[in-house]
């Protein structure tokens, strides 16, 4: 098993930047998630803080028009650097009729086929057997330099479907990454009553297949573990397991309360880790960004969520007759084209 941490960076400017932005919208979203909950206007929000390293990360190493990605509950972050429209989320999380579902989603669970963005499961790692067959369906097409991006917490891995995905993909050398989000708590179980040995990452080496970690709290470790990754897969050389490491912040969702499973001590001990306010040290120090342009970028940033939001809501509901339509339509196609 290998280890990414943090090392010298040879992004260009642009590139940090989008990082940089990708993590600061992340957080965002978030909070306005959380506010619009509690005003009883969205039902549920999951917060992602802690996880922005890592889905900005991933998000910068997802190759838009080639590759699929496969993603979970808590990864508002990475469906938008991936390139969904900041409107869309919140016309699903508002339930608005322009949603790309009519208004019919669950929070989080978005799809954009145009973006090689496939529709989540509730169902806890079923997401890894859909990815697989996207994978599988890839390599039968004859596909090249196309890789399917599969996202899971540590929580997942406890599941059967987490284990048949992996093992089914390594035995057929598939092109896929299995990316885990170790934030260390799978709603109210640690960790450490999860699994006996030190990292997810150690896992791949019963099914015979490359296994790294990386810094989660370091967007630029993440996009270089993933980005390698995906290089493996690509080559042929079969899937890749890549686990960051970082630390969920908040409770599970707005229906949680995580100060019954967890101390407030243990909460701040993290918050040295804060992604967020990493990166904006490492952006200061090497002259990327000064102060004045850090703080220019957050309050473009919120301006932007809290605009965007005010125009969704202005947005009708459905109609109540479209309640029975649109659940299935199209072909059952194995998603070989992403950008029809």
């Amino acid at each position: 098993m290998a280890t990414t941490t943090a090392r010298e960076s040879a992004l260009s400017r642009d590139q940090l930047l989008k990082l940089y932005r990708d993590m600061l919208t992340q957080r965002a979203v978030d909070t306005r998630g959380f506010q619009l909950n509690r005003q009883g206007k969205i039902g549920i929000a999951m917060g992602s803080e802690g996880h922005e390293a890592v889905q900005a990360g991933t998000g910068l190493a997802f190759e838009r028009g080639k590759d699929l990605l496969y993603p979970y509950y808590r990864n508002t972050g990475i469906i938008l650097a991936c390139g969904f429209s900041l409107a869309d989320l919140f016309r699903s999380q508002l339930a608005r009729a322009k949603d790309t579902t009519g208004g019919r989603s669950i929070i989080n669970h978005v799809t954009a086929k145009s973006l090689g963005i496939a529709s989540i499961s509730s169902i806890i790692a079923a997401q890894c057997t859909h990815a697989v067959g996207a994978a599988w369906a890839l390599k039968r097409s004859g596909a090249t330099d196309r890789v399917v991006f599969c996202q899971f917490g540590e929580g997942a891995t406890s599941q059967g479907e987490w284990h048949e995905a992996i093992n089914f993909a390594a035995v057929h050398a598939l092109p896929v990454v299995f990316l885990c989000e170790n934030n260390q708590w799978a709603i109210s179980t640690h960790v450490s009553k999860q699994m006996r040995v030190p990292t997810v990452a150690t896992r791949a080496a019963g099914y015979g297949i490359r296994g790294v970690s990386a810094d989660g709290f370091d967007p630029i470790a993440v996009y270089t573990a993933v980005r390698d990754a995906r290089a493996h897969a690509a080559a042929g050389n079969g899937p890749v397991l890549v686990e960051s490491m970082c630390y969920r912040f908040l409770s599970h969702t707005t229906d949680d309360d995580d100060r019954t499973y967890r101390t407030r001590d243990e909460v701040s001990e993290q918050r040295p880790n804060d992604p967020v306010p990493k990166f904006e040290a490492y952006l200061r120090e090497r002259n990327v960004l000064t102060d004045d342009e850090i703080a220019a970028l957050k309050r473009e940033i919120t301006d932007l969520v809290n605009r965007t939001t005010d125009e969704i809501e202005a947005e009708p509901y459905p109609e109540p007759h479209t309640l029975y339509g649109n659940t299935y339509a199209g072909p059952d196609d194995p998603w070989l084209d992403s950008t029809r």
